[in-house]
């Protein structure tokens, strides 16, 4: 999701939005802000698929790439990563 908001943060910006846009004009600017947000996506999956187009790269190693997070190596998720961890926090061990 592009921007993870809960329902307490929706209800603000739409009582702020209220505000200050007034209720005659919300619901307008209300659409146009859903059809600006369904552009954007379309347009950020159009160019992430270009780039994976562009750069010859398969499913299994876009899936390894993205395994690559450092908060997963860091917080030791499986045992492979845990060397990386040590050679981090004491690179005189390895």
């Amino acid at each position: 999701m592009l921007f993870d908001i809960g329902f307490g943060e929706f209800f603000i910006i739409a009582v702020i939005g209220l505000i200050v846009v007034g209720p005659e004009r919300l619901p307008t600017y209300a659409a146009q802000a859903a059809k600006f947000m369904r552009q954007l996506r379309g347009q950020v999956h159009d160019a992430r698929s270009a780039l994976v187009d562009a750069a010859a790269i398969d499913d299994d190693t876009l899936r390894d790439i993205k395994d690559l997070d450092p908060r997963k190596i860091l917080s030791g998720e499986n045992s492979t990563t845990k060397a990386s961890k040590e050679s981090l926090v004491n690179p005189d061990t390895t």
